[in-house]
């Protein structure tokens, strides 16, 4: 059989599933919810809903984010399927692996690892000035040298802040998943806490008349406006990496994808809805809309709050996503595709630290001394790829194997799915050139190492020669 081909069969990973692997069970429902909300909402929540009301959508970016929240829906059912039915660490590159082959969830894996680093590192960079913002008012100066990357600012010369940060969450994430998830736990509430404190305070101060004209840009504002803030939206597969540290991964997985989104969605909208009454659209496009429209009606202080949310939040977003990179690294490397090395578990803690410390220093580099910029936008392809990919795997695996036991059914197969496609196919088409000769880069430079290793170390590949030696003797 060609190698890419190669598949795993659902019934062997759903006993593997069942079996102990060395991590620990100590996730329940709460926390896989709490690690998907920590993944999506993020500082977004106060940017991107003044941002795409002013530039695109007006008042009706409400409807851009149910818009977008319905497309992001669409492969989050799929993934809750998945999640259900294999309730195995990687998510999105197992799942390939059991519908699409061992070439196809090779890809989709390296392309997972770039993508969620690239998250942590960019994230970090955020939290970062959040943090030197929030010091600043209460007059701690960092050092010059400290403040920024080189060529981001006269004298700097690393990031500090987010270099700690990375190093900070990779130790927490190294110390056990039970201890990760309590933090993060603890950061989503109080997150969540402060969203509805600012939303239920400006609430109070809403004018109906700044919501007419509600659709100014027309419906096409409308759709542009969801294709920017999509990307507010999607985060939840981070919990499904998970699956072997839930205590109940069948029942639990698919209900906490779907309920970080549902809580997700119902926030954006109500944030929209209170700063689009707040202040009218078109002042909102500014870095800090919604402290802006605080500051407007003479309440500074929230500005403080809202540092302190998108503090908070941050960690969160960088918990989801560095356990996300790390349990794909050592899934991929307990089926042979990346070295052996990586599967090593701590002898205390029972975590895979070499790669979470590996993606912690990586990140940590690339945050300290790296301006992002538009490198950020391969989180958006890779993301959008995946979701293809999953969506695509729902269909195929209907049509092959209508026999599964399945604890969560996609509804509407394929029409659900192929939203899903339909909608990551139109974003990834409007992405900029550069972006697309980045990850055909990075694809390359994944695919020269699987024909050179990964394809040979296969623990897939040692069990058809094992299973061929059998038929010949």
């Amino acid at each position: 059989m060609n190698a890419f081909f190669r598949k795993k069969s659902i019934e062997q990973l759903q006993q593997d599933g069942a079996k102990n692997t060395g991590l620990n069970r100590v996730l329940g429902l709460w926390q896989l919810t709490a690690i998907g909300l920590g993944g999506i909402i993020g500082v977004g929540i106060f940017v991107l809903t003044g941002v795409a009301a002013a530039e695109h959508a007006g008042p009706a970016v409400l409807l851009s984010f149910i818009i977008a929240g319905l497309a992001s829906a669409a492969a989050a059912l799929c993934y809750a399927e998945f999640a259900g039915l294999i309730p195995v660490a990687g998510s999105a590159y197992t799942y390939s692996y059991a519908v699409l082959g061992e070439g196809t969830a090779w890809l989709i894996g390296w392309d997972l690892l770039l993508e969620y680093a690239l998250v942590v590192a960019v994230v970090a960079i955020g939290w970062s000035g959040y943090m030197q913002e929030l010091l600043q008012q209460i007059g701690v100066h960092i050092p010059v040298w400290a403040q920024g990357a080189p060529g981001t600012g006269a004298g700097h010369k690393v990031n500090l802040i987010a270099v700690l940060v990375s190093l900070g969450i990779a130790g927490l994430l190294t110390l056990g998943t039970e201890m990760g998830s309590k933090f993060n736990s603890l950061m989503v509430i109080i997150k969540l806490s402060i969203i509805l404190l600012v939303i239920g305070v400006g609430s109070f101060h809403i004018n109906s008349a700044n919501w007419h004209p509600f659709m100014p840009f027309g419906f096409h504002g409308v759709m542009s406006g969801a294709a920017l803030v999509f990307f507010a939206v999607f985060g939840y597969d981070t919990l499904t990496t998970a699956a072997e540290e839930a205590k109940r991964p069948q029942r639990d997985l698919p209900l906490a994808v779907i309920i970080s989104l549902a809580v997700a969605l119902c926030l954006y909208v109500a944030m929209s809805l209170v700063i689009t009454g707040m202040a009218p659209y078109e002042t909102l496009n500014n870095a800090a809309p919604v402290a802006k429209a605080f500051s407007n009606i003479g309440m500074k202080w929230i500005t403080l709050i809202i540092s302190a949310a998108a503090i908070t939040g941050i960690l969160s977003v960088l918990f989801s996503f560095m356990l996300a990179g790390s349990r794909i690294w050592f899934s991929m490397s307990r089926d042979g595709l990346l070295p052996k090395y990586f599967t090593k578990l701590h002898s205390k803690y029972k975590t895979p630290y070499r790669p979470t410390l590996i993606i912690g220093v990586i990140t940590a580099f690339v945050a300290g001394v790296t301006p992002i910029n538009e490198v950020a936008e391969l989180v958006n392809i890779g993301t959008l790829t995946a979701f293809i990919l999953i969506c695509s795997s729902i269909i195929v695996l209907r049509v092959k194997r209508p026999d599964l036991k399945r604890g969560f059914k996609t509804p509407l197969v394929p029409l659900i799915p192929i939203i899903g496609i339909g909608f990551s196919a139109y974003l990834i088409a409007s992405l900029p050139v550069i972006t697309w000769i980045r990850f055909v880069v990075w694809m390359i430079i994944g695919l020269v190492i699987y024909q050179f290793y990964g394809k040979n170390k296969s623990k897939l590949k040692e069990n058809y020669d094992n299973d061929n030696k059998t038929k010949i003797s």
